[in-house]
């Protein structure tokens, strides 16, 4: 009897361990993005420009259905999803215009942006139109204000993105390499495409620093894009457009949902 007794205590009481373990462990779960809002947040990257089917209500925003951000909503059902990204949007155009949709109830929020701010659209006209030399001028130009400006310019959008969401994941995506080098490939020079992938590569670990000095998520889109740049005969970025120029140096539909929404599933 007293062998059956200890055996039934012994029972009981990894039961209760167990039982408790188990409760712990759902108190420290995260709780899953798709439990509450989503908000989608950003540039040109963020809206889709570049991969079609426009939302004829988004208008010069040009959000796309093709865009990760409405990729990841088709997929994860989010209690409520409020896509703001707007094409050519800068960290100040955010901070105004973007913001309206963040609450308490916001579980996950994406952005993409500081491109514009370093001058994007500037740097790459330059160095399509211009000398290796105007090309690295303009290039380093960027990489000061991406020194000496931007960090302050994203701490202040994230500060108000914490505010208004104080209880969202918030991932800020990163930008690919433009080009793969040392391959023939018609168009700008390898050190035109050398110095704009530096660039990329400068102005992601700006961000990124200031990401984790907030306690953000970086997700780095590079390693998705590997193989997949300008220059590699399977680019998911588009090289200049003249037909619809703005569509150049953007992702494609296949860079949204192939390069993209990977990294932001992975980081939600």
């Amino acid at each position: 009897m007293r062998r059956s007794r200890f055996v039934a205590y012994i029972g009981s009481l990894l039961l209760a361990v167990g039982l408790a373990l188990t409760g712990a462990a759902a108190a420290h779960a995260s709780p899953s993005a798709a439990a509450g809002g989503y908000v989608a947040l950003g540039d040109s990257y963020s809206s889709g420009v570049g991969a079609g089917s426009y939302i004829d209500s988004s208008g010069s925003c040009k959000r796309s259905t093709k865009a990760y951000p409405y990729l990841w909503n088709a997929a994860h059902s989010p209690s409520s999803f409020a896509f703001t990204a707007c094409s050519g949007a800068r960290t100040d155009d955010v901070l105004a215009n973007q913001l309206g949709p963040l609450n308490s109830s916001t579980a996950l929020v994406s952005i993409t942006v500081g491109g514009n701010d370093a001058g994007f659209a500037d740097v790459m006209t330059t160095c399509v139109l211009q000398s290796d030399s105007a090309c690295i001028s303009r290039i380093n130009t960027a990489k000061a204000y991406v020194d000496s400006t931007l960090p302050g310019k994203l701490s202040n959008l994230y500060s108000a993105i914490r505010a208004k969401a104080p209880n969202a994941r918030v991932v800020v995506l990163g930008y690919p390499r433009f080009y793969q080098l040392g391959q023939l490939c018609l168009g700008l020079s390898e050190t035109k495409r050398a110095a704009i992938n530096g660039a990329a590569d400068h102005l992601n670990a700006a961000i990124a620093r200031v990401v984790a000095n907030h306690g953000f998520v970086f997700g780095d889109v590079r390693p998705a894009f590997s193989g997949h740049e300008i220059c590699s005969g399977n680019s998911w970025l588009h090289s200049v457009d003249w037909l619809n120029i703005g569509n150049s140096y953007h992702p494609t539909a296949a860079g949204q949902s192939g390069g993209y929404l990977p990294v932001l599933t992975n980081a939600a």
